[in-house]
């Protein structure tokens, strides 16, 4: 049984988490959550993407939420970046490392991470 001072704790921790899978910042991540994006790691890619953008501040202009199906389960696990008025950014075959990286460079460094991209895939 756990005290009520670690009980505590614990939610004030988690509480950081859920309220970035909450709101409507400028910035919206939201990864694909369906049975084919859980099979093929969508969990890790989430839990990335969530400490990521706590640890570098950005909890204020970012939330991290999750969907469904996206649609195009052989590309999973399946990232999109909305960005205020920009076109979406579709991110595809996420690993957690990958969206440190996403974080990094596109969230807070404005420049989206082609070679991750839907259109990357394309060619």
């Amino acid at each position: 049984m756990k005290s009520l001072k670690e009980l505590q704790e614990i939610r004030d921790r988690m509480k950081n988490k859920v309220s970035l899978r909450e709101g409507t910042n400028e910035i919206r991540i939201v990864v694909g959550m369906a049975t084919c994006g859980i099979a093929a790691g969508a969990r890790p890619v989430l839990n990335a993407f969530v400490e990521q953008v706590n640890e570098l501040g950005l909890s204020d202009t970012v939330t991290v939420t999750q969907t469904g199906c996206i649609g195009m389960c052989r590309n999973e696990p399946i990232v999109e970046v909305f960005q205020g008025d920009k076109e979406r950014v579709t991110y595809v075959k996420m690993t957690a490392q990958k969206a440190e990286r996403v974080v990094r460079e596109h969230i807070k460094g404005g420049k989206p991470v082609v070679e991750y991209t839907i259109g990357a895939m394309e060619n």
